[in-house]
Order: structure tokens, then C-alpha cells, then sequence
């Protein structure tokens, strides 16, 4: 009977729920999310950037290759922050508004954020660095002309949707020493003298943490949001951090893809029956390129910004460390979309994003000119298509598009405490919308039905805390689309099209040919028509609209 009563006993406790376990010391959370950032840029995978402490994240915790974003910076915020496809919370496009009610540009009353939910469940929040999921900012800059102060409401800025501080840019992209809509909780600042954003969002979360880790943390634990912008164009670096890479990027793009794609082989990344995707065809060769010094110094600043934001995740660790909070807390570390191939020209359209002048009163040079060296507040540049290919060795395609190269992120859990033989690789399936439900299950929080008198939408993605115990489950499919650019992928099949005219729905077995090089839509066309169906409910549900080609 004793033997008997000991295995019932031991089966209770395999089988209490894993919130229990965590009753009586919550963790503290913190979600860490690069913008534009490529899917070997990291040297856990495969990259050859300096990033320590982003490393040793991936080294000590678990790292998760098929990890799937929404393609685009909007559309991922939104998801990431509501559990919900971006078209259920409002933003299916960016923050436009296109009148549709998954298109709005603007977080519906019909979500929740993570923040929102775990407030309501004791937690302290806060957010430092980029928003970007409202069509609502407020522009009141001195460097601004008239017409382009703009004032406007508040409703859904960081501290309307559920985070006690913020600090940080309610707009997207901008220069890194004078960002357009700096805001400090709901007061629009100015940048000070010797500004750098990636610098000011990490001291600022360096900040809170050590300031929250003083109080009662079994009773409030914290729940941060730190979104850098960088390594987003424009390519802005400080002199000491492109220095580091001088010389680096001399041997070109191709070189860096097959260097990258042998230690990703090697590392167990990625499969060695995964060929590597062709060079973009719109690319010339390093060979055939000119201008290689511009070229290369592009890759330099790029790999500097980067480096930059890892310095300061370090300070954020060491933060954790000083205050004793390191080993129960969670730290999510994930990129919003793949990098990004967009080439910046003295007309871009969208004027949010470039100061009139720098600061001291003197010109800006907009766009890539190859007389012109990047990385200083004067200029406004992007690496374009040629290294973004490079960033998502060895995928194809970039952000926007539902291609592995715009939708994968390889996504790092750390968590001392609470994940079950660390320092391994994951290949569970998993997608942007299964934050929430893992922060709500770890918090041990309830996500409401009804929130300030609106009903709720139900969580779309599914709880990784499985994997935190060394197990993995069975991924519901996922749906996409972003501006045309639409996917689902089921299983081992995947369905993709792009939104240029004339293309048509594409089909991979991605267990066998992730890097999408042998198309099957033709060879299987059974499989294909039953995954439009599919794409087509999903679709539906979740709001889409067909825009056709574009």
C-alpha cells in the first residue's frame, strides 16, 4: 500500500499544472525584440557579429529554429503584444488606415496586450524603445516645419494599453540621434546632446530593473518590453563600434553566405540537405560589383548597430545579476521580420522618419550615395538587398514577403529557474502569436473574455512551456499576409505566393527544403489546392482582404 501511495503521489505532482508550481515565486518577464534583423546575423547563429551576450542567452537557454514572425515591423508588434493574428488586433497592414476593420493601422479595443493582462495580475510593466502599433503620434519637434507638427490622441500609447513607464518612439524608423516622436510615458521629449537611441533604450530598462528589483519581488514581479530599432536602416553607428569591423566585409556577400551556412551546418542549425538559396538574381556577384568600399563599409555600420544593442543587452543582464533576479527571469530575445532589402533614396515618401536637418541646423544627405561613407548622424543609408540576402542566409527573400528569409527569427528562451536542461536547440514549430499564451501560463495570470466593457478575441497561438520541459507538441497550422504577400504552412507544407503580378501559389515540403528551392504546387497538385482551402478559411476568419497583385 506505502508503494502504491508513493506512485499516485508522484503521478499528482507530474501531472500539477505548471502555474502552480510557479505560485509562490512568479518570474519576472522580459520580452528583448530587434527590428530588421537578419536570421544568421547572431554568432549563435551562424553570424560572424560580435554578440556575447546574446550568446550566451542562446548558450545557456534554448534556441528555437523555426520560429515564425508576422514579415513586417507593425504587424509583428501587434501580434506579439495581443496573441492575435495582427488582422484580429487591428493592424494587418501597417499604421495606415485603410478602413477595414483589419487594417485600421491601430490596436483594436478588442485585444488585450500582454501588459494589459499582467498588470491585472500584479505585475509592474514598463516598455523602453519602439511602439509602432498606432496611426496616433504626436509631433511636436523644433527642428520640424509647421505643417509637420502634428498633435493627436493618446488612447493607445504604451501607458493607454497597460505599462506603468515608457520611454521611447511611438513611429517606427528614424535616425538614431534625433528620432522623430521620442516620448517619455505620454510627454513628447527631444533628444539630448550625445544621443544614441540604442544607447538610451538599454539604459533606460538597465534603469527600471534595478530600480523594481529593489522592492517585494515574490509579491510584484516585473514584466518588461525593450524593442530596439536597431539594426532598421538608417545606418547609424557610433565611430568606435564601426571600427570594430573594419576590413570584415571585404570579401563580399557571397563569401559571408557560404561561410555562414558552413557554421550553421556545423552547429546543428540548419540541415546539410538544405542547399543554399541562389543569390538574389536582381544581385550582382562581390566580383561583378563596384564601389566595394561603400559596399562593404554598408556591412561594417550594419554589423556596429548590431553589436551596439548587444553591449547593451549585456548592461540588461548585468542589471538582472546586480539585483539577484537573473535566474527568475524570463527573457524572450526574437526579431520582428527578416532583414530587410529596402534601398532609401532622397524621395522616400514617409516623412516621419527623417529629421529636416541634424541637430546642430546643418544638412542631411538622403539615401545611398556611394561617394558618401555611412554611419554618421549627416547621412541616411540602407544596406539594400545585397546584404539583406547575406542577413538571411540561408533563406530566401527579406521582410514583406512570407518567404522563409521575411518571416523566420530565431527565437532564444532563457530562464535559469524555469527551463528543464537548458543550452539545446529546439525545432518545435512555433509562431509570434504563442508569447502571450506562455507568458499567461508562466505568470500564472488570466487572460479576460471581457476587457473595459469590450469582449475579447481568444488567443490564437499555443503555450511553449512544453518545450521549457524538454517536450514538444503538435503546432496547429499558421496563416500570414502582409500587402498581397501571403503563406500557410501545415505540418510539412507549406503555401506561399508573393504579390507581384502574375505569381502564383507556390508549395514546399519545408522539412526537406527549407530554403524553398523546389517548388512542388505542379507535382502535388492535390496537396496544393487543399492547403488554399485551408488559407482561404483562415483567411476569412481572420479579416483578410484579397488585394490582388500589386
Amino acid at each position: 500500500m506505502k508503494i502504491i501511495a508513493i506512485f499516485l503521489l508522484a503521478c499528482s505532482l507530474n501531472a500539477w499544472p505548471f502555474s502552480h508550481l510557479l505560485a509562490q515565486k512568479r518570474p519576472n518577464i522580459l520580452i528583448i525584440m530587434a527590428d530588421d534583423m537578419g536570421y544568421s546575423d547572431m554568432g549563435s547563429f551562424g553570424g560572424e557579429i560580435a554578440t556575447p551576450n546574446l550568446d550566451r542567452l542562446a548558450e545557456e537557454g534554448i534556441k528555437f529554429t523555426q520560429f515564425y514572425n508576422a514579415a513586417r515591423c507593425c504587424p509583428t508588434r501587434a501580434s506579439l503584444l495581443t496573441g492575435l493574428y495582427p488582422h484580429q488586433a487591428g493592424i494587418g497592414g501597417m499604421t495606415n488606415d485603410r478602413g477595414l476593420p483589419a487594417y485600421r493601422g491601430d490596436l483594436s479595443n478588442q485585444c488585450v496586450t500582454i501588459a494589459e493582462v499582467l498588470k491585472n495580475s500584479g505585475y509592474q510593466t514598463f516598455m523602453s524603445g519602439k511602439w509602432h502599433v498606432t496611426k496616433h503620434v504626436d509631433i511636436w519637434r523644433t527642428w520640424l516645419t509647421e505643417d509637420q507638427k502634428i498633435r493627436t490622441s493618446k488612447h493607445n500609447w504604451p501607458l493607454q494599453r497597460g505599462f506603468d513607464t515608457f520611454f521611447g518612439t511611438i513611429h517606427g524608423a528614424g535616425s538614431y540621434y534625433n528620432p522623430a516622436t521620442l516620448t517619455k510615458n505620454n510627454t513628447p521629449i527631444d533628444a539630448g546632446e550625445d544621443f544614441y537611441y540604442t544607447d538610451a533604450i538599454s539604459e533606460h530598462a538597465s534603469e527600471l530593473i534595478r530600480k523594481l528589483g529593489k522592492g517585494d519581488r515574490d509579491e510584484k514581479p516585473f514584466f518588461g518590453y525593450i524593442a530596439y530599432t536597431a539594426p532598421h536602416w538608417p545606418l547609424h553607428a557610433l565611430t568606435a563600434d564601426i571600427e570594430k569591423y573594419k576590413g570584415k566585409y571585404d570579401r563580399g556577400w557571397d563569401k559571408i553566405r557560404e561561410e555562414r551556412k558552413a557554421r550553421m551546418e556545423a552547429m546543428g542549425l540548419i540541415h546539410p540537405e538544405w542547399k543554399l538559396s541562389v543569390r538574389d538574381p536582381n544581385n550582382l556577384s562581390w566580383e561583378e560589383t563596384g564601389d566595394k568600399a561603400w559596399w562593404a563599409a554598408c556591412m561594417e555600420v550594419y554589423a556596429a548597430m548590431v553589436d551596439r544593442m548587444d553591449q547593451g543587452i549585456g548592461s540588461i543582464i548585468q542589471a538582472l545579476e546586480e539585483t539577484g533576479q537573473l535566474d527568475n527571469t524570463l527573457i524572450f530575445f526574437l526579431q520582428d521580420n527578416g532583414a530587410c532589402h529596402e534601398v532609401l533614396t532622397d524621395n522616400w515618401p514617409r516623412s516621419l522618419h527623417f529629421p529636416a536637418f541634424q541637430r546642430d541646423g546643418s544638412p542631411l544627405l538622403r539615401g545611398n550615395d556611394v561617394t558618401v561613407m555611412p554611419g554618421p548622424e549627416s547621412t541616411y543609408m540602407s544596406y539594400s538587398s545585397e546584404w539583406a540576402n547575406a542577413s538571411n542566409t540561408p533563406f530566401r527573400l527579406y521582410k514583406h514577403y512570407i518567404h522563409e528569409g521575411g518571416i523566420s527569427t530565431p527565437l532564444i528562451a532563457y530562464w535559469p529557474e524555469g527551463i528543464q536542461q537548458a543550452s539545446r536547440i529546439s525545432g518545435q514549430l512555433g509562431h509570434i502569436t504563442d508569447i502571450m499564451p506562455t507568458i499567461v501560463e508562466v505568470a500564472g495570470a488570466s487572460y479576460p473574455e471581457e476587457y473595459k466593457g469590450e469582449k475579447i478575441k481568444p488567443m490564437e497561438g499555443q503555450s511553449l512551456v512544453p518545450v521549457f520541459r524538454n517536450q514538444t507538441f503538435d503546432h496547429h497550422a499558421i496563416g500570414w499576409e502582409h500587402e498581397g504577400n501571403r503563406g500557410f504552412r501545415d505540418g510539412k507544407w507549406k503555401l506561399v505566393a508573393t504579390n507581384r503580378p502574375g505569381a502564383e501559389w507556390e508549395l514546399y515540403n519545408i522539412e526537406a527544403d527549407r530554403t524553398e528551392l523546389q517548388d512542388l504546387a505542379k507535382v502535388q497538385p492535390k496537396i496544393t489546392a487543399a492547403m488554399v482551402r485551408k488559407y482561404t478559411e483562415w483567411a476569412n476568419r481572420v479579416g483578410v482582404v484579397d488585394w490582388g497583385n500589386r
